[in-house]
């Protein structure tokens, strides 16, 4: 572990797990008796995903965080269908020695982890989907997609970007969070704000290294669809009603319906960073139900 000294929180120091498709970037923190992988979105990386552990998850679990391939150390040839990387997962515990996990995933990591939940019920406890895709998404992408696909390998650009985001914190946040009094309660919460800023920083660190994944999921979902009424392990939806790019009545109100028993937290007004403007209501409802239903099935 190393420090960083902007927030005096201790930084996971990656490892590499090598697995029949290849290795995998990941770090586990923590020392509760229950495991939980957390899988990131688009522009993520094995620091997004333990970002995502520590927003809507708590103290008293571990957290297995990968980096999904096409970002940062795992390399997209590892696996670019969700299917594929669904084994990965389970190739990446058996390297690990662990038998069982709960599953947080936001965003483009629900492909993956609905397959996770397919393919493998059996290493998968139970199943959390944050902010995430039922089928076909036919929405325009944001803007801001483009500009870091033309962007992204210019590092000089990008440093401007990040030195210009870093100055202003709530200017960053607008192209995600529309309402203007949830963005100011959103930047002006002490637990939320630091959160939010190394989202900042890690969204403008290494983003060559982190397009690949981003555009492997975003063909992914444009032409996928899912059994969704296959899925047999327990199941928590959670959706802002205000998503723009992942809209909820035809995406998380639908996962909702069509996986067997699925619970469903329908954030009214949340947007997809939802998991930060809505913490308050988000990470109790995330961690009740990870202590109702997951297994501590450590080893194998």
């Amino acid at each position: 572990m190393t420090r960083n000294p902007a927030t005096e929180r201790e930084i996971s120091v990656p490892q590499l797990a090598t697995t029949p498709h290849g290795n995998v970037e990941y770090t586990l923190t923590g020392e509760g008796p229950l495991t939980v992988l957390t899988l990131h979105g688009a522009m993520g990386g094995h620091d997004q995903a333990e970002l995502l552990g520590r927003t809507v998850g708590s103290s008293e679990f571990r957290y297995l965080s990968v980096s999904r391939p096409g970002y940062l150390g795992t390399s997209l040839a590892v696996g670019e269908p969700p299917e594929v990387q669904a084994d990965v997962y389970a190739e990446l515990l058996d390297a690990l020695g662990i038998a069982q996990v709960a599953v947080i995933a936001i965003s483009g990591g629900g492909p993956s982890a609905i397959h996770f939940a397919l393919r493998h019920p059996d290493r998968c406890s139970c199943l959390v989907l944050i902010s995430t895709t039922g089928g076909k998404v036919g929405e325009r992408l944001p803007m801001a997609f483009y500009l870091l696909k033309l962007l992204g390998r210019w590092p000089a650009v990008l440093r401007l970007m990040k030195g210009k985001a870093s100055q202003d914190l709530e200017r960053f946040l607008r192209r995600s969070v529309s309402d203007p009094d949830v963005l100011a309660r959103t930047v002006q919460d002490p637990e939320v704000r630091p959160l939010l800023e190394e989202m900042m920083r890690m969204s403008t660190d290494r983003v060559a290294q982190r397009l690949p994944g981003t555009f492997n999921d975003v063909t992914v979902t444009q032409t996928r669809d899912y059994p969704l009424e296959q899925i047999a392990v327990r199941t928590l939806v959670v959706h802002g009603t205000a998503d723009p790019f992942v809209p909820f009545e035809k995406h998380g109100r639908m996962l909702a319906a069509r996986i067997p028993g699925a619970e469903l937290l329908a954030v009214e007004g949340g947007e997809h960073v939802t998991i930060f403007t809505h913490r308050a209501a988000v990470q109790p409802r995330v961690v009740g139900f990870l202590r109702a239903n997951a297994n501590v099935k450590q080893c194998l």
